[in-house]
């Protein structure tokens, strides 16, 4: 018998699919996800693609050839974004005034996230082609990440999780329909920790 959850890829006994609420985003989602981070335990990419009805997770490094991708940019009822800090990146809320200036305010978006630290993001996007004649887009207020069992090499990095809510609550204007993603975040973090050894803890809070 398997330890670890087939649903969350974590083990069994810190598994957090019963905290998690499913949520009709009409935002869709795109999870880039490094192979390895597919089972990381301190990953978050899953209770996102687990909780949103519209997300899509794809697992690789380069997509430029990647078939179901390519046809979802392909799609012109549909215009995505990659959150990804770009020598051109804009903000979230420049780019809807963009498209209100251009009279374009119909457009209908996407966004792709790319789940890796940033050396892999890094990489991923260089080598996916496909990603480049996409807008490169950051958020407008960048909220404080709560992402303490699991330390980035960048300052003010957030989760994978974290940057999605941010990004559908930005986009959507509505934060509390997407507030259940923080909930099920909140507690794979608090699941860790209890099985982490007390000194770990103090180092972890300390950093």
């Amino acid at each position: 018998m398997s330890r670890y959850c087939a649903s969350c890829h974590k083990a069994k006994a810190i598994c957090v699919c019963n905290t998690i609420t499913p949520i009709a985003n009409s935002i869709p989602v795109i999870i880039l996800q490094h192979p390895d981070e597919v089972s990381h335990p301190k990953n978050s990419a899953c209770l996102l693609a687990l909780a949103l009805d519209n997300c899509e997770r794809w697992t690789g490094e380069d997509f430029s050839a990647h078939s179901a991708l390519n046809k979802k940019l392909a799609q012109s009822q549909r215009r995505y974004v990659v959150l990804y800090p770009g020598e051109q990146t804009i903000s979230l809320s420049a780019l809807t005034k963009r498209a209100v200036a251009k009279s374009d305010s119909k457009v209908t978006w996407g966004v792709i996230l790319l789940d890796g630290t940033w050396k892999k993001a890094y990489k991923m996007y260089q080598l996916s082609k496909n990603l480049h004649d996409l807008p490169t887009v950051n958020i407008t207020t960048m909220p404080s990440s709560q992402y303490t069992i699991r330390k980035s090499s960048k300052p003010g990095a957030l989760s994978t999780l974290e940057a999605g809510f941010a990004a559908l609550s930005e986009l959507s204007g509505d934060a509390e329909q997407y507030r259940p993603l923080l909930t099920s975040f909140e507690a794979m973090i608090a699941r860790q920790l209890a099985f982490m050894p007390q000194s770990h803890k103090n180092l972890r809070t300390s950093e």
